[in-house]
């Protein structure tokens, strides 16, 4: 599958010397790893902070791909969709992978190697099993009151 993310004519490693803050659009966007987990509905405990995945996905998310079906204007159909920037990173780490790169580069972590940056491959996030791909079912195919039933562990 081609990876819809612009990653050619990047700098190399450009992630070990650029502060997050400095990437160009391109460079940001290609820090995503295309493992779908941030379209995943989440459930916060109102007492203790602690954020737990479903497998219930937003309606844009394409279920093959892992990929927002409608990306550039995803917020015509999901207004509160957040458009993660370096100014907001920090208050939505708390919800976010333990494996996304915007996370772990924040921590001042390393990529990992199914990474695409860092495999050339598109495809290594699903093939490592990082990814949500064939997994998920639909947020209009479960009541909200029912999301506690479709709790997933993270993978790692």
């Amino acid at each position: 599958m081609s990876d819809p993310i612009a990653r050619p004519g990047l700098a190399p490693r450009f992630w070990e010397t650029k502060p997050l803050e400095r990437m160009s659009r391109d460079e940001w966007e290609a820090l995503c790893d295309g493992c779908g987990k941030c379209c995943l509905n989440k459930l916060e405990d109102a007492e203790t902070g602690e954020v737990a995945l479903t497998r219930v996905a937003c309606r844009l998310l394409d279920d093959a791909t892992c990929r927002c079906a409608q990306y550039e204007i995803r917020h015509q159909f999901v207004p509160d969709c957040i458009v993660l920037t370096p100014k907001n990173l920090p208050d939505n780490l708390y919800w976010m992978p333990e494996t996304c790169a915007y996370k772990l580069l924040w921590h001042g972590q390393p990529l990992a190697d199914w990474h695409p940056l860092i495999s050339g491959d598109a495809d290594t996030v699903h093939r490592a099993g990082i990814s949500v791909r064939g997994m998920t079912v639909s947020e209009f195919d479960v009541h909200e009151d029912d999301w506690e039933d479709h709790v997933i562990e993270e993978t790692r």
